[in-house]
């Protein structure tokens, strides 16, 4: 599920009290807010008391370890410093994001404490296993159960210790040589490596449980060659169905299906002007009625036809004086002609897209030719693959396009085919054995449609390219 977490009403006696329990660093997750109840006064700066700081890292400062903050008043960000040493009361903010268990766990429980969190939607593929009574709307609180991950000289696999174990610990660092022992790195810490380290060769030594397996390649004691790193391209899409849960994909660029395009909907007069591109006219079915309040605003009956034009301000009559609101004009297609008419940008109806081209897309020409989302089937399979899963599906939303991070692989001893795979949703841990000295060339790249779970698809609407969000809807009364 995703849940929203409640503020920890415990105050922080010092920012080093903050800095050694709190998660601070360079993600999104990593900028933790808090306020003083006091002003606290700077060198040229005065922090007002409850004013909200945001965190944003830990920094070397002539010497002495301070965090580098900012508040924002108004429109304009100040940024400043605060050493280690300041002393006060710092309570954490409220937070409005929602967030998934795993980054509570990783970003969220502060060290020493518990959280209390408040369960805000639960996943579909929760339903059938969810542990807490029917419509529980109340709070959790979620107490860490930590564990050590060690590695042996003798063994390759990793070795789960947990921290309530009752053993007594010896340090014997200064008697062994470091590098005898395995060094784990996950594909975020391969991912951080230079591009000039690259090609290396690895072996897996924690295969990823339940992930996405291509070729069968991804198995603890597989030894695999990874050639690079790099961001790439990809269309998130999820599948056009109301009666069961909706499968999510991420299909790349190079997918090599054709597509046709299939009617897309809209609810409401905004949704068409959102719609509406320079390419060609927007022409739409009424699927629902309305009754316009104002006689200068056309009503609508279901089966009513319209290409719709343009977005332009009208004049109407509200509470005995005239107001100025947004509304779309539009033609009506009538038996015997067209009529022009101004629908209302509040307008709660409903309409179905009038498909009139069928021509057969590429995906990298639909992204280019048209804005985002946009509905199509899949018309001619990719040949490439030997199951194409897209094509089996009645139709596809293609929601967004995002830039995702991944690394480049192949099987080390019949490098064949190559592969990509995902850095931030495949877990597993590597062990390096050796960098090529020489630059190798990879074998023919695969690229797959991925599925993705319906929180990985959640994450990805949540954060990735917020800009292209369309605004929010228009009152429906004039203002």
């Amino acid at each position: 599920g995703l849940y929203k977490v409640v503020a920890d009403k415990t105050p922080y006696v010092s920012i080093e009290d903050i800095t050694r329990k709190v998660s601070i660093g360079s993600t999104r997750f990593g900028h933790p807010c808090f306020y003083s109840p006091e002003d606290i006064q700077l060198a040229n700066l005065t922090i007002k008391h409850n004013e909200q700081i945001t965190f944003n890292s830990v920094e070397e400062v002539d010497g002495t370890l301070a965090v580098s903050c900012g508040v924002v008043r108004g429109n304009q960000a100040h940024s400043f410093t605060l050493p280690l040493s300041q002393e006060g009361k710092f309570y954490e903010c409220e937070d409005d994001q929602i967030y998934t268990l795993q980054e509570i766990a990783e970003w969220k429980i502060p060290k020493c404490r518990s959280r209390i969190v408040k369960l805000s939607h639960t996943l579909q593929t929760w339903d059938s296993c969810n542990p807490l009574p029917q419509d529980f709307d109340g709070c959790l609180l979620l107490t860490p159960v930590y564990e050590v991950q060690a590695v042996m000289r003798s063994r390759k696999d990793i070795v789960h210790i947990l921290s309530d174990l009752d053993i007594e610990v010896k340090d014997i660092t200064d008697c062994y040589d470091l590098r005898s022992f395995l060094q784990p790195l996950s594909l975020q810490d391969v991912f951080e490596r230079t591009s000039e380290e690259f090609p290396m060769v690895a072996e897996i030594i924690e295969g990823p449980a339940g992930s996405p397996n291509p070729n069968n390649l991804l198995y603890t004691g597989k030894e695999i060659i990874i050639y690079k790193k790099y961001q790439a391209a990809r269309v998130l899409a999820s599948e056009i169905r109301s009666d069961s849960p909706k499968r999510h994909f991420l299909i790349p660029m190079g997918y090599k299906g054709k597509f046709k395009r299939r009617p897309r909907e809209f609810p409401t007069a905004y949704d068409l002007e959102i719609a509406r591109s320079e390419k060609e006219q927007l022409h739409v079915v009424a699927t629902k009625a309305f009754e316009s309040p104002h006689n200068e605003l056309s009503s609508v009956s279901v089966g009513d036809q319209f290409l719709v034009q343009r977005c332009q301000m009208s004049e109407v009559l509200y509470e005995g004086r005239k107001e100025l609101v947004d509304v779309l004009a539009c033609e009506q297609i009538l038996s015997d002609g067209y009529k022009r008419v101004l629908l209302p940008m509040y307008l709660e109806g409903g309409f179905v897209e009038v498909i009139h081209d069928k021509k057969q897309y590429q995906l990298a020409e639909i992204c280019k030719e048209f804005p985002l989302p946009f509905n199509v089937k899949v018309s001619v399979r990719d040949l490439s693959v030997e199951e194409d899963v897209l094509a089996a599906m009645p139709g596809l939303q293609l929601e967004e396009e995002i830039t995702d991070s991944y690394l480049l692989i192949s099987n080390a001893h019949s490098p064949v085919e190559s592969w990509e795979i995902p850095v931030y949703r495949l877990n597993m841990l590597v062990h390096l054995l050796s960098r090529d000295s020489q630059p190798l060339a990879p074998p023919e790249t695969k690229t797959t449609v991925e599925q993705i779970s319906e929180e990985q698809y959640y994450m990805m609407r949540r954060y990735e390219n917020q800009t292209l969000h369309p605004p929010p809807r228009p009152p429906k009364k004039p203002t």
